[in-house]
């Protein structure tokens, strides 16, 4: 069984059973939103550009919460009839909601990302072209230059200095959630409310876990991972707490975890402003900043991208391009890391050629040098000889002169 923190599935389906109601809307777009949910539920007429397969309740909830406030907006400021709308329309309408012109009918206040609502508006137009094209009926994409993005999302960042500071103040459960938490850099809650015991493998010469994050509780993909830096205290944890290979290690909701962290947080690193009179901490740290600060811990230390984009459950690399912005990192390479990686292997064959080489030159100039040693011996006979036999007292000097310089 999957742990659903949110409840997603419990809330949708009662939704449904409820009428399925979308106040406000009128009739026609009230009725596309509910026929694209339905398909979507079971994996039907998905885009050609999007991964087959049914939706996990998750993205029904988003993608009903997204949709129905969308089509409010478009009903209230562009067109009664959303299937009426023109690319022209669109451009108009997530300009002015980017510039804070139209605001939210509830609060009244302006929207954070307007890039969400396109990300769902293209998922909903996408299905609709199918859906009209399977009817032989040619739609246009109006979505097709609406841009996504937003503002890069805020987070409270902290080092691993200051993970330290907060694990020597915590309760020892929230020391282990912690170091788990930067360590693996794991979503939360989803993936870290389904890790189990049994998704640890203890590796014995090594002294540390490795993590498996299941396939069915990961938002991308699952993965297997090292604890390089909490595996010591996790293990003390399981043993202290007695857990069996079945039992969940964290079964505290993510309500509670986050008031608790929000709490030293701002205790020992001052992160967060607490309303006067209350207990409630705006700006405080949370789940969601562990797995942030743990991406700019990591970013350093893994060589290959591929390898950090695995540990992470990221498909795409823009993160990582985040990550570094946040960071302010440049081009820092120097040319002794030439030597590494890819240039490794061929500098090693260099060298040994080199060490080839040079003994090759050693040994031709040890043979060179008996060669000549052997002359000079065969040439100071001859001249003995000839100083003997002649009894010439200076040639034997001259000679002796000349063995001197050899």
């Amino acid at each position: 069984m999957v742990v659903d923190p949110h409840e997603h599935k419990k809330t949708y389906l009662k939704w449904k059973k409820n009428g399925s109601k979308l106040e406000g809307l009128n009739a026609s777009n009230s009725k596309l939103i509910l026929n694209y949910l339905d398909d979507m539920e079971i994996g039907k007429n998905i885009s050609v550009r999007s991964q087959k397969g049914s939706r996990s309740y998750g993205r029904l909830r988003s993608q009903k919460s997204k949709l129905y406030s969308l089509f409010l907006i478009i009903q209230d400021n562009v067109k009664q009839d959303v299937t009426q709308l023109t690319d022209s329309d669109l451009l108009h309408l997530f300009k002015d909601l980017r510039e804070g012109k139209i605001v939210s009918r509830w609060s009244g206040k302006e929207y954070r990302s307007p890039g969400a609502f396109v990300k769902a508006l293209k998922s909903f137009w996408h299905w609709y072209q199918k859906v009209n094209r399977l009817k032989g009926i040619e739609v246009q994409d109006i979505t097709v230059d609406l841009d996504s993005k937003d503002a890069k999302p805020k987070f409270n960042y902290f080092t691993f200095n200051d993970l330290n500071k907060m694990c020597n103040y915590a309760k020892f459960d929230y020391k282990v959630l912690m170091m788990l938490l930067f360590d693996s850099g794991i979503r939360s809650p989803t993936e870290l409310m389904n890790v189990r015991v049994s998704d640890l493998e203890w590796v014995e010469d090594r002294n540390i876990y490795n993590l498996t994050i299941q396939e069915a509780t990961s938002k991308t993909f699952g993965r297997k991972i090292k604890l390089l830096l909490s595996s010591q205290v996790l293990k003390e944890y399981i043993e202290t707490k007695e857990l069996k290979d079945s039992d969940y290690i964290f079964t505290k909701s993510s309500k509670v975890m986050n008031e608790y962290l929000g709490r030293i947080g701002l205790k020992v690193l001052n992160i967060g402003k607490k309303s006067e009179g209350t207990s409630w901490i705006s700006e405080a740290l949370t789940l969601y900043d562990f797995r942030h600060s743990a991406a700019c811990f990591w970013l350093g230390k893994y060589k290959q991208e591929s390898a950090l984009k695995y540990r992470f459950g990221w498909k795409k690399t823009e993160m990582i391009f985040y990550y570094s912005e946040f960071l302010g990192l440049n081009d820092s390479i120097q040319e002794e890391d030439l030597y590494t990686d890819v240039g490794k292997t061929e500098l090693e064959k260099k060298i040994v050629q080199l060490e080839r080489d040079n003994e090759i030159k050693e040994q031709a100039s040890n043979k060179q040098m008996e060669e000549i040693n052997a002359k000079s011996e065969e040439l100071a006979k001859t001249v003995s000889m000839i100083v003997k036999v002649m009894g010439d007292e200076k040639l034997r000097k001259e000679f002796e002169k000349f063995k001197a310089k050899i």
